[in-house]
C-alpha cells in the first residue's frame, strides 16, 4: 500500500469516527447549528414581509443566501480546529505518527464538511417547512444546489486550513470575523448587491461569499426573481469558475503552509503555548 492510499484510508476512518462523536457531542452540535438556529429564528419573524414590488416572502428570498453564507463559515471551522489543535498538541502527536498529517487534514475535512452538510440541511428543511409554497428548487434546482454546495467547500476548505495554518492561537481567529462580517455585509446576503455602489460590487464579486449566496438563490428561488441580480443572470458559469479559481488557489497555498506549520511543531513549542495560555487564564 503506497503512502498515499495509507493516509486516505487512515483520514477516511478517522473522519467517520470524529464525525460520529461530533454529531453527539452537544458542544460540537452547538458550536455548528448556533448561528443557523439564530438566522431561522430571525427568518421566522420576516414571515409577514414581502420582497418590495412582489407578494413573495422576504424571509424565503434571504435563506438561499444564508445557505451560501453557513458554507462559507467551513472556512472558519477548519482555521479554528488547527489553530486549536495546534496549541492543545494534538497536531504534535499527529506529526509523530507516519502519513499522520495527512491523515489528521483529511478527517479535519470530512469532519467540517459533514457537520456543515447537517447545517444546511437544517436550514433548508425548516426553509421548506415554512416556505415551501415560495421554494420549488424543481431537479435543476437540486441539482445546483448540490454542486454550488460541494464546489463551495472545495473553493473555502483549503483556504480555511492555509488561514489555520498560520495562526497561533485559537485566540486569533477574532481577527478573521471582522473582515468575514466586512465581506457577508456586500455580498448581497441580505439584500440585493444592485443596490450597492459598483465599485462595492466589483469587491464583492472577487471573493466566495457571494458567489455562494448567488448559486443558492439561482437553485431555491423563481427565475423572476433573478430581475434583482448582477445582470438579471444567475450566471452559473461565472460562479463555477470564481469558485474553481478559489479552489486552485486553495490548493496551492495550504500544502506548503501546512508542511511549515508541522516542521515547526515540537514538544517545546506546544509547551510554551500552553504555558502562555495559562498566564492568559490566571
Amino acid at each position: 500500500m503506497t503512502p498515499r492510499i495509507a493516509s486516505l484510508r487512515a483520514g477516511v476512518t478517522r473522519g467517520r469516527i470524529e464525525l460520529s462523536h461530533a454529531y453527539t457531542n452537544p458542544q460540537e452540535v452547538f458550536q455548528y447549528l448556533f448561528w443557523p438556529v439564530i438566522f431561522f429564528v430571525v427568518m421566522l419573524f420576516m414571515r409577514g414581509s414581502t420582497v418590495p414590488g412582489t407578494e413573495f416572502s422576504l424571509a424565503a428570498s434571504v435563506l438561499p443566501s444564508v445557505i451560501g453564507m453557513n458554507i462559507a463559515f467551513g472556512m472558519m471551522g477548519v482555521a479554528g480546529v488547527l489553530a486549536t489543535e495546534r496549541e492543545d498538541g494534538t497536531l504534535l502527536r499527529a506529526k509523530a505518527v507516519p502519513n499522520g498529517m495527512p491523515a489528521y487534514l483529511i478527517a479535519k475535512i470530512i469532519v467540517v464538511t459533514g457537520m456543515t452538510a447537517a447545517s444546511v440541511a437544517l436550514i433548508l428543511v425548516g426553509g421548506l417547512v415554512l416556505f415551501g409554497r415560495d421554494l420549488n428548487p424543481g431537479v435543476g434546482g437540486w441539482f445546483t444546489l448540490v454542486w454550488v454546495f460541494a464546489l463551495g467547500m472545495v473553493a473555502v476548505l483549503p483556504i480555511g486550513a492555509a488561514i489555520g495554518s498560520l495562526l497561533t492561537n485559537p485566540r486569533s481567529m477574532s481577527l478573521l470575523f471582522l473582515p468575514l462580517g466586512g465581506l457577508i455585509s456586500i455580498s448581497g446576503i441580505f439584500y440585493p448587491i444592485t443596490s450597492l455602489q459598483g465599485w462595492i460590487q466589483g469587491i464583492a464579486q472577487v471573493f466566495p461569499v457571494y458567489w455562494l449566496g448567488l448559486g443558492m438563490r439561482s437553485a431555491l428561488l423563481p427565475g423572476d426573481l433573478v430581475t434583482v441580480e448582477i445582470g438579471e443572470s444567475w450566471r452559473h458559469l461565472e460562479t463555477a469558475g470564481v469558485l474553481g479559481a478559489w479552489a486552485v488557489l486553495g490548493l496551492l497555498l495550504a500544502p506548503p503552509l501546512l508542511r511549515r506549520m508541522a516542521r515547526r511543531e515540537s514538544g517545546s513549542a506546544v509547551e510554551a503555548r500552553r504555558a502562555s495560555a495559562m498566564r492568559r487564564v490566571s
